[in-house]
């Protein structure tokens, strides 16, 4: 067991509200090196736990405290002040209450418990990490969640003596090689992307190489990640699989491969995720890094992005620059889904007459103080009109093809040959709307029909067709880039 204890759950309420509002005020560790230096020791510390529960009880238990190379991160942009995620981890200096660091994050288990098997009150129990400064002193981490008022609220609060006899100090097992695919400055300077394999065996190690330079090229030429290139450095890790792919239970394919990825996550065929967090953390620990990507070498469309956790993309398919760049959209910025009609496993979305925190999606529950109003034009109506009967049209026909290639195994030829269909039917469709390359608020957005409405008619978080990001997801991702690079 490591020095962590939990506190009573009456006396975290009271201290999250408390912590909670100092973050938004305090600016005690964001001045400079100076005030890093005098609460951090420049090394991470990585507390691991585990987050269990169901769609009605949840709780936070810890595991383990792991120290790991040097900090990565920024060193002046300590506390997130973007309200993004839908939960909150703090870290306070423990004898003054300093706010020393804090993020806004999503997780594996934040998605579980919107499932049907989460509602049958079925426990499960999820691997969790968060990484931080060293601190010199104890400290306290606090984690909160956010409820259906928008607002945070405490859900679990440790104390940490990095001191501690416990703290794993043990040096790092060398796994895989680390190399450099772009690098403009110290790791503390930049917001650092690391891209792991899963899936390539260590024959495969050239394609790894070929694949992770393609789609980190597709990245680079996309807006806003284009202009901010130099704010970046783009590490990688060779880590050999006994066999090349991963699994796909769908099909009846099973394989061990190095992060475990698998399809079918939640039971959502083209979902792909790993459950194997602390091994996962093991080998990115090596390199230093803000954001992870996981590229894993199968032929199937699919992927996955958690916010502030992780993405994962099909490296052989013929639309993997889009899923790259969709999915690095969601871990990287927290961007929501702007379609409304595909098949995903949430059986509870965003209450339309709840704000979601997400950045290019609204509820419009006033419309006169829209959320990126500043990026509209005043002749632009609120809500923007579009045709989304004759769009709905379209695509529901699709939509259940698709859904017999996923029941019948279809090829993965046949699925890349429907992409192709929907993307010239749908692709003049949307351009010939009036307010196409306007920023309005268009009806249809986050898995909802009805009650949500998205920026921009299209987008990459909409469809596969534009090569862009619309403005208001450029605007969300450089605010986040502005959080890492200095």
């Amino acid at each position: 067991m490591t020095q962590i204890r939990r506190l009573p759950l009456a006396f975290a309420l009271i201290l999250g509200l408390l912590i909670v509002g100092a973050v938004a005020s305090s600016g005690a560790v964001t001045s400079g090196e100076t005030s890093f230096d005098e609460f951090f020791t420049g090394r991470t510390l990585r507390f691991d736990y585990y987050h269990s529960g169901t769609a009605t009880q949840e709780q936070i238990s810890e595991d383990a405290a792991r120290l790991e190379g040097p900090w990565p991160g920024s060193r002046t942009q300590l506390l997130d002040s973007t309200n993004l995620g839908k939960y909150f981890f703090e870290v306070d200096d423990l004898a003054s209450g300093t706010p020393l660091y804090s993020r806004g994050f999503c997780s594996i288990y934040g998605e579980w418990e919107t499932t049907g098997e989460a509602k049958e009150e079925r426990w499960r129990t999820f691997q969790e990490s968060q990484r931080f400064p060293e601190p010199r002193k104890p400290v306290r981490v606090t984690f909160s969640k956010r409820g259906k008022a928008g607002r945070f609220a405490p859900l679990a609060s440790f104390e940490i003596d990095p001191n501690s006899r416990f703290v794993d100090r043990s040096e790092l097992r060398k796994q895989g090689n680390v190399w450099s695919l772009m690098r403009n400055g110290k790791p503390e300077d930049k917001a650092d992307l690391l891209v792991l394999g899963d899936g390539y065996t260590s024959e495969e190690s050239a394609k790894f190489h070929a694949d992770a330079r393609r789609l980190v090229g597709v990245l680079f030429d996309t807006e806003p990640y284009r202009s901010r290139r130099t704010d970046f450095n783009v590490w990688a890790v060779d880590l050999p699989s006994s066999q090349p792919g991963i699994s796909d239970p769908r099909r009846g394919i099973w394989k061990d491969s190095a992060l475990g990825l698998s399809f079918n996550a939640f039971d959502t065929d083209r979902y792909v995720l790993t459950y194997r967090n602390r091994r996962l953390r093991d080998v990115a620990a090596q390199a230093p890094y803000d954001f992870i990507v996981i590229l894993f070498n199968d032929r199937k469309y699919g992927g996955g992005g958690i916010f502030n956790l992780w993405a994962t993309c099909s490296a052989d398919t013929k639309t993997a620059p889009y899923v790259f760049v969709h999915e690095l959209g969601h871990s990287i910025a927290g961007l929501a889904d702007e379609y409304y009609s595909s098949q995903v496993a949430y059986e509870d979305f965003t209450p339309v007459d709840t704000e979601p925190w997400e950045p290019n999606i609204t509820a419009l529950l006033d419309p006169k103080h829209l959320k990126w109003s500043d990026l509209v034009d005043p002749s632009t109506p609120i809500p923007t009109p579009w045709n989304q009967a004759a769009y709905d049209r379209v695509s529901a026909s699709y939509d259940r093809e698709r859904s017999r290639l996923i029941n019948e195994k279809g090829s993965d030829a046949e699925m890349e040959k429907l992409f192709d269909e929907v993307a010239a039917a749908t692709g003049p469709l949307l351009r010939g709307e009036p307010y196409y390359g306007k920023v309005g608020a268009f009806e249809g957005a986050g898995y909802q029909a009805r009650g949500l409405y998205r920026p921009s008619v299209d987008c990459i978080m909409f469809t596969r067709n534009p090569r862009e990001f619309c403005p208001v997801c450029r605007r969300a991702i450089e605010r986040i880039i502005d959080l890492y690079a200095k």
